[in-house]
Parts: C-alpha cells; structure tokens; sequence
C-alpha cells in the first residue's frame, strides 16, 4: 500500500482572503515533512479560478521547487489539465520537473470542469477528444528525437522537443476519473485511475476487479501500462481519537459544501453523496421521521437530502472509510478498508480549509511515524 498526500492548496481564511505567500510557505513545510516522514506521493492539482479552494494553478512550479528540497517522494501531477495546454508544453515542463527531480514524476491527466475550460476559450464538447489526442502525442513527444503530429485539433511540422524525461521510456501515467467510463477508458489506454470520488472503498471493489481484468489487454498510450488504482479520500490524524475523527468530518463536509464551486446549483449531488456514502446508517434514522420515507429512502427533495448527508457523524464516516481519521489505531483500520478494496494507493487530502497548518503538520507526523509502517512489508 502506497501513501500520496493530495494538495488542493487550501488554507482557513475566515475573511474570505487568501494569504497567499503563507500558502505557499505552509504547503512547501508540510511536503518536506511528508519526504521526511515515509509518504510515497505528493500529487498537485491544476485548477483556475477557484478562489479559496484551490490555490494550486502552477502545479509545475511548486513542484519543480519541491524537486530540489525533497529527497525520495514522488512528485505528482494530480491532474495536468490537457485541454488547456499544447501539448508540446505539457511534454517539455513535465519532463523538466522529472530532471529535476532525478527521475520522481508521475504525470496525471484530466480535462477538469466547463467553468474553468470556458476561460480558456476551451469547448466542453471537445475536452474528450482533446484529452485523447493529447495523451497520446505527449508519450511520443518524450520518446521522438524528432516529433511531427497531423491530427484534429495539432498540427505540428518536424521538431525535435527537449528537455526529455529522466525516467526511461517516461514517467508512469495517470488519469483523474470519476465515473465508470473514465475506468474503463484508463484500462484500455493502459494508464492509472486517480479515483478522486468520495466514497465509502467498498463501492470501488467491483470497479477494481473490472479495472484490474481490462488493463491486462490495454493497448497503451505510452510505452508500458501502468495498472495502479488510487483511492481518494480526507485524512486526519491525531492523538485524541474522537476530536481527530470529528475535524475529519468537518473537513469533508466543509470540501464537499453547497457553497463549493463543484456542488453549487446540483440538487442532485447530496442524494448521490447519501449513496457514495453508504445511505442514511440506522442509528440516525429515528432523527429523520420527517424526510425518511418508510422504505428508508430520503423524500422531500435537496434539503432533505442536504440534511441527511450534514448530519452523518463522524464515527460512521470513519467506520465505512469515507474518511481516514481519529487517532493512528482508528487510522489503521480505515486504511484498511481502502487496501481490502484492492486500491494500490491512498490519497489522503489533509491540508484543507478547515484545519490550521499545526494540526497538519502533526498529522502528516504522526500518520506518517504510526500508520505508514503498518503497511510496509
């Protein structure tokens, strides 16, 4: 079992204003810890525009400056979004990172969501076929020594493309995905699942096993196929078991709001969180009699739904391993569920909005001295 740390570049700001140069200053602290402490991975996001929840637009960037003040990790691209970029570009900074990094890169792909694409004079309808161009050229480019592309959206004339990757034939490759044709997608291109849902890891079992049989016939992308599967989810550990599990039900109640640029205007997405989830638990039942059906289902519409999924305790969360937090026992067993689940990694967001940059740093600590050696052979 593998261990990334996922980084939205988030920060508690009360009033609404991100303090950026703390941002970064935290962030780049807690991954020389992680390097430190026995994580696998660090993987960052690419998103625009999303004032608050993410501060990570130049991935590239803090990556390549974590490549020289880290030793060991793996540096990942949590997703490269393909449709916003050429893909010559793509090749060359990724390649100049994994340089950098003596050969430590993973390169994750993703097309990320219409509010950040219509920004970039990007078309939704074009972002799959995109993506699939793109992931196809940049795997060439990296092994061409003179790379030339006749395609639907490139057109590229003979050019030799540096810097090349460190890692011979090239970094492993991933995608970000959500739904079972991104999974299906990923296994017959041979490349890895980033499965950043959040759910309870028994609802990924039977998309592991289809995954894991499929990927064995890929006609890959690149020039291996990379068969790993990571798990997402919001970890957080500390020394009092029930204050840990409690801020871990905060946080991810809190990433997952209405308020949230993803979630804002769905009224479907709290009935289809219940069911991620694992349903309403009977223990809570008798609190709902007026938004429970009598077949258990929840009536009454978004708020009803927007009720149920608010009050679902921390404890419950943490015993289905939607989060992975409380003290490192009750850590242990949650990381259990997602290994039992057949991911190959687990990526636990920990830096979020709702926990200040001490708690991180002695989570990161104590998840990393007390969890990560239960799990290595």
């Amino acid at each position: 079992m593998k261990f990334g740390l996922l980084y939205e570049m988030q920060r508690p700001s009360p009033d609404g204003v991100m303090d950026e140069k703390s941002l970064v200053e935290e962030t780049i602290e807690q991954c020389v810890l992680a390097d430190e402490v026995g994580y696998d991975y660090l993987w960052f996001v690419e998103h625009h525009f999303l004032t608050t929840f993410s501060g990570s637009s130049s991935p590239e960037v803090i990556l390549g400056a974590l490549s020289r003040l880290t030793k060991r990790i793996r540096l990942g691209f949590g997703v490269v979004v393909l449709p916003h970029d050429h893909p010559i570009r793509v090749a060359e900074k990724v390649a100049m990172v994994d340089q950098m990094s003596g050969g430590r890169v993973d390169f994750g792909t993703g097309r990320s969501s219409a509010f950040e694409q219509l920004a970039f004079e990007v078309d939704p309808r074009n972002t799959r076929e995109i993506w699939e161009e793109s992931l196809r050229m940049v795997p060439q480019i990296w092994q061409s020594e003179e790379f030339h592309w006749e395609g639907k959206f490139w057109n590229i004339p003979p050019r030799r493309v540096h810097s090349k990757p460190l890692q011979k034939p090239h970094p492993p490759i991933w995608v970000a995905a959500m739904q079972p044709e991104t999974y299906r997608l990923a296994a017959e291109r041979g490349i890895g699942v980033l499965a950043f849902s959040s759910e309870a890891p028994s609802n990924f079992t039977e998309e592991i096993r289809k995954y894991k049989a499929a990927v064995k016939h890929a006609h890959p992308v690149g020039a291996f196929v990379n068969d790993q599967w990571a798990n997402f989810t919001i970890g957080h550990c500390g020394d009092d078991n029930s204050s840990a599990q409690a801020l871990g039900a905060q946080a991810i109640k809190a990433f997952l709001g209405p308020d949230r640029p993803y979630t804002q205007g769905r009224s479907e997405v709290y009935s289809k969180l219940l069911e991620a989830w694992g349903g309403v638990p009977d223990h809570l039942k008798l609190s709902f009699d007026r938004v429970l059906g009598k077949e258990g289902s929840v009536e009454g519409g978004a708020d009803a739904d927007l009720a149920a999924w608010q009050s679902m305790d921390a404890k419950t969360l943490c015993q289905r391993g939607v989060i992975v937090a409380g003290d490192p026992d009750s850590c242990i067993e949650g990381v259990k569920l997602h290994q039992e689940s057949g991911a190959a990694q687990l990526l636990l967001l920990m830096q979020c909005d709702q926990v200040p940059h001490d708690k991180v740093m002695s989570s990161i600590e104590l998840f990393g001295k007390e969890v990560i050696p239960a799990f290595r052979r």
